[in-house]
């Protein structure tokens, strides 16, 4: 009995900890909102502390908003994204709540609200320095008026406001002169007035987004003079062109990236006027633009600073490489990426001239062959990131030069490509690789793989999508010898079974399952993945047709993190969709062919599933479904996507060349 009232009177043995080293604890479990819970449920005292301690909230719905006002009271970040109905009065509420705290505020995916509810949150919350208001498609002027009256805002999101004019951004730039960040893409009632008032009142501006609209250089010669301006992203503007470029007569000296994508009224002869003085240029986006010649290259020759330039999908020549070859910059980043009259010679002045390339993209060159890795991997040998997708052309004892040269990599995309398994062999060689894409490489088998998890530890993401040579074996050796895979594709690989997915449950870090078309693969294995991999987030189980309902019971159980599923033509019923309900943060579901649903089960799962916002459902359901559910279900923000796809009694194994534009009698 002594004993006993000794152990009784023993202080908490959480007590020599200070609030100091607690905090400290709790700032490493940020990445966990499990461990976090589970932290605050030790003891009382530890429930109080995570409850002061807590700055960041991401409610999984809107109803749960109202519960955490009262028991977290220093928010400072609030992101509603995955709360579709948020109205004027929860808007109000927050606002009183964290009025001294709160200084973010994310309501991209959020709806329902009005310019009521903005002008309480931005004449309460006197700290708030950053909104994001993206997709509010029904906002009008009044709502940028009410963000107006949030005088210390520094951030503002408003991409795809398509109702706001030039009156609302005056009133922006009237009341917000603090604003450092803007983005006004897709606001397709924005004109040369409402970005003049801008870059005239707001002259602490370092980014501006101007994506898509209605401009032309008028609104220019103000924004050139923001002095402290260093992002300016003009992609898709159509009204800027040389003609009226070549009248600036101011230049942005702070100018670090410029953002001309699919300008297609734009050439060498604009860019050189709107980059005139930009002598801090860094990076330069000028994707589906101009053809790039000689010319282009000359008039970009003295950026001694420029480290990045993206040239995707523009029509190259040869002395326009040549001339790019010739800048007194050194590149650290070029993209080609689906670029029409990418040669070997091209390449060939481009890796000998930008010697320190660090991203090299290439892909869809189909013109490239092996003396290019040849003199990319000899040239650069400190690549961290290599895309190469698509060169159908280059040999497969190109390679092996990757893996001798290149083992720096981190990031390695060969996809649709003659690699086999001594190029993975001696690509096992880059110790640091973390993304390998391997889809539709036909010669790589098991042996292959094992090189790979010998001597790759680091790897997160690996596709193999229709690799077709591998099986439960190579698949166990990756599982083995990469325990942080967070990522993988083993989609119709028809030798998979459920020993591959018993395999990778010892990655307790996978987020990403995409198992489509694996008909070997059933409920056991799906049942080790869900037990062992909690933070899973998306699973693609497309066509696993001996995946059923238990399957869905031990996901609804043990992955309370998945947010996304694709359960087409699975043999689940009513019952194994009711189970995801207890998976709290579902929000995406794509549910066609599954026999064994009946409209009420479907029905009871969607009512249950409380934070869906998007499902793709089969056209033949509709008239089934009782009518209230859609009002119901797009009230909470849900929006439904309707197939009439004919049921597929097979999978197609040529189903990727026919979408590669081939003929199966080609492959």
């Amino acid at each position: 009995m002594k004993k006993l009232n000794n152990c009784s009177n023993m202080a908490n043995p959480f007590d020599i900890f200070t609030n100091e080293i607690i905090h400290t604890i709790l700032d490493h479990l940020n990445d966990d909102p499990f461990a976090k819970k589970s932290f605050s449920l030790v003891c009382k005292s530890f429930y109080f502390i995570e409850r002061l301690h807590r700055k960041s909230l991401k409610p999984l719905r809107s109803e749960l908003l109202c519960k955490t006002l009262n028991r977290y009271p220093s928010i400072s970040h609030l992101d509603l994204s995955l709360c579709p109905s948020v109205d004027d009065p929860s808007l109000t509420s927050l606002s009183v709540s964290w009025k001294s705290t709160l200084r973010s505020i994310n309501l991209s995916r959020s709806r329902d609200f009005t310019s009521i509810g903005l002008l309480r949150l931005a004449t309460n919350c006197s700290s708030l320095v950053e909104i994001d208001l993206s997709n509010g498609t029904e906002l009008t002027d009044s709502a940028a008026k009410a963000i107006a009256e949030a005088k210390s805002l520094e951030r503002l999101i408003l991409a795809r406001c398509k109702l706001i004019t030039d009156i609302g951004i005056g009133c922006v730039a009237v009341g917000c002169k603090k604003l450092r960040l803007l983005c006004l893409r897709w606001c397709l009632r924005v004109t040369d007035l409402g970005v003049g008032l801008i870059a005239m009142k707001c002259k602490e501006l370092r980014s501006l987004d101007l994506s898509c609209l209605r401009i032309t250089e008028k609104c220019l010669p103000h924004i050139l003079q923001l002095q402290h301006l260093e992002d300016l992203i003009l992609e898709g503007c159509l009204g800027i062109d040389d003609e009226g470029l070549v009248t600036l007569k101011h230049s942005c000296k702070s100018l670090k990236m410029l953002n001309l994508s699919k300008c297609q009224n734009v050439s060498h002869v604009g860019l050189s006027s709107l980059t005139n003085g930009a002598e801090h240029l860094k990076q330069l986006v000028l994707a589906y633009g101009p053809l790039v010649t000689t010319d282009l290259g000359k008039c970009l020759l003295n950026y001694s600073r420029l480290k990045s330039i993206s040239l995707d999908g523009c029509l190259v020549t040869c002395s326009g490489t040549k001339s790019i070859g010739s800048w007194c910059a050194s590149l650290r980043e070029l993209s080609l990426s689906k670029c029409l009259g990418v040669t070997d010679e091209c390449v060939s002045f481009l890796v000998q001239a930008h010697r320190e390339l660090q991203k090299l993209d290439i892909t869809c060159c189909r013109k490239i062959t092996s003396a290019s890795i040849d003199c990319i991997t000899k040239s650069c040998t400190f690549l961290t990131s290599l895309r190469m997708e698509s060169c159908s052309l280059v040999s497969e004892d190109a390679f092996l030069l990757i893996g001798q040269r290149c083992q720096f990599l981190e990031e390695l995309d060969v996809t649709d490509n003659e690699i086999n398994n001594e190029g993975l062999k001696s690509i096992s060689g880059c110790s640091k690789l973390c993304s390998l894409k391997l889809g539709i490489c036909l010669n790589i088998t098991d042996d292959g793989l094992t090189h790979i998890g010998s001597g790759c530890p680091k790897l997160e993401e690996l596709d193999l999508y229709r690799c077709l040579g591998i099986t439960d074996v190579g698949i166990a050796k990756i599982a083995c010898g990469c325990p942080t895979m967070e990522m993988i594709n083993i989609a119709y690989n028809d030798k998979i079974t459920d020993s591959s997915l018993i395999s990778l449950s010892q990655c307790l870090r996978l987020k990403i399952l995409e198992i489509r078309g694996c008909p070997s693969v059933s409920t056991v294995g799906l049942s080790a993945i869900a037990g062992a991999c909690r933070q899973l987030e998306v699973l693609d189980i497309k066509k696993c047709v001996n995946i059923n309902d238990n399957g869905m019971l031990a996901l609804g159980q043990s992955c309370q993190n998945l947010r996304q599923i694709n359960l087409s033509y699975c043999s689940v019923t009513d019952v194994g969709l009711l189970s995801l309900a207890s998976t709290n943060r579902l929000q995406n579901m794509t549910i066609l062919h599954l026999t064994g649903l009946t409209p009420n089960g479907l029905a009871a799962a969607l009512l249950a599933c409380g934070g869906l916002t998007k499902v793709k459902l089969h056209t033949s359901l509709k008239p089934l479904l009782p009518k209230y559910i859609f009002g119901y279900m797009e009230g909470r923000g849900c929006v439904f996507h309707w197939r009439d796809k004919a049921f597929q009694k097979e999978i197609d194994p040529n189903g990727w060349q026919l979408h590669a534009g081939m003929s199966p009698e080609a492959a």
